[in-house]
């Protein structure tokens, strides 16, 4: 038989809100579907998509977000359930008078002068930092002082949904506010760093850029990567910057035995012994440490690619320069372990010339050990590797 036309009646009228009975949703409501249909609602007939589909669409092209962090534990807010606009409840009418705010609406709605007005001049030349950063998306700088451990809410870029996450955190104090920069927001996808990387990252100075602020919560949410992002678009539109040779500074971030990572406008540089002295070094933490700046050169830059390698040794006078007069073939110098590899050993004298030594036949290895001043002899040079070999003889 025919589907009988849905009918406007008194009663239909008191099942509806007044301010649906006209609507599409309305229409559609009152006419039986499929189960099947009603799980996957089908798109509507103009082909504009609903505001809950431009979301997902707008978060496939973005990168992870931070949605909440609550103080205390730092727990996130939980995330709104988002409705099926093709089941819309009698209560649709009064969520609508009373949409939920975004986090940039709910900043705007804030009444300063209230909150700030019992703040120090300090206090209010800080929040007044913090408003600006968030506003224009200018970059502050800070030590990190700690890093912890929260749950956060993030919102997935490519499937625009919002998870649960447990991850560690940077902490920036400038004066009284806490800023949390979770892990998320340090690195860019496909550049992340394992957690230990930013656990050493205590007392590093970083840029980064206030993304949220829970003014009454007495906090703010910060990233990193979106001030760095910045960083590297302003120094690949400065060709004075990135040309072979260009003398600029770097940023120490982390530092391990073998291996030290630096920023340099923006892009995160993982630099071996071999780039930051001529002298072979132990253990790199016994010199470099997270805040420090070093001046580097530019080696290489790939613009396409946004990759950039610097040398912070190639700064410094090469002592190989003039070695052969000071240290002759058959002399006998004094000189300091500095680490072994391969069975050689690598020893640096005075003028921080690394000599290549062997043991003399007497001596064992365990006999000698880094950081132990022996008396060695030299043997040769290579001219072309800028290499000194030579023999251990004894120990002072």
């Amino acid at each position: 038989m025919p589907r009988k036309k849905a009918t406007t009646t008194e009663d239909q009228e008191l099942q509806q809100p007044a301010e649906l009975a006209d609507t599409p949703q309305a229409a559609e409501a009152s006419v039986p579907s499929d189960p099947i249909m009603q799980e996957n609602p089908p798109p509507p007939e103009d082909g504009n998509e609903t505001p809950v589909q431009d979301q997902s669409q707008e978060a496939e092209d973005a990168a992870p977000t931070i949605e909440a962090v609550m103080t205390g534990s730092v727990v996130a807010e939980p995330a709104h359930e988002e409705t099926d606009p093709g089941s819309e409840s009698p209560d649709t009418a009064e969520v609508e008078e009373h949409p939920v705010k975004s986090d940039r609406q709910s900043f705007y709605d804030l009444d300063f002068n209230e909150l700030d007005r019992d703040l120090t001049a300090e206090e209010r030349q800080e929040w007044n930092s913090i408003y600006a950063s968030y506003r224009s998306h200018s970059a502050l700088t800070g030590t990190v002082i700690g890093v912890d451990r929260h749950a956060v809410d993030i919102r997935n870029g490519k499937t625009g949904e919002v998870e649960r996450r447990t991850m560690y955190c940077a902490v920036v104090v400038p004066y009284r506010v806490r800023i949390v920069i979770p892990a998320a927001e340090m690195w860019d996808q496909g550049d992340e760093r394992p957690d230990f990387v930013l656990q050493n990252m205590v007392g590093a100075t970083i840029d980064f850029i206030i993304s949220k602020v829970d003014r009454e919560g007495g906090f703010a949410i910060a990233s990193r990567r979106q001030a760095c992002r910045a960083q590297r678009q302003f120094f690949a539109g400065r060709p004075a910057l990135h040309q072979i040779g260009a003398r600029l500074r770097c940023r120490v971030l982390s530092v391990g035995p073998r291996r030290c990572l630096v920023e340099c406008y923006g892009h995160d540089i993982n630099l071996t012994q071999r780039e930051l002295r001529y002298t072979a070094i132990p253990d790199l933490r016994d010199v470099y440490h997270p805040g420090e700046e070093l001046e580097c050169v530019v080696t290489s830059y790939d613009a396409r690619k946004n990759e950039l390698q610097i040398s912070v040794k190639e700064t410094q006078a090469n002592p190989f320069d003039g070695a052969e007069l000071r240290h002759p073939v058959g002399s006998r110098r004094q000189a300091v372990i500095a680490g072994k590899y391969g069975g050689g050993v690598f020893c640096n004298l005075p003028d921080n010339t690394v000599c290549l030594c062997s043991y003399s036949y007497q001596h064992d290895d365990s006999d000698f050990m880094v950081g132990d001043t022996v008396i060695l002899v030299i043997q040769r040079y290579d001219l072309e590797r800028q290499r000194i070999y030579g023999k251990i003889l004894i120990k002072r």
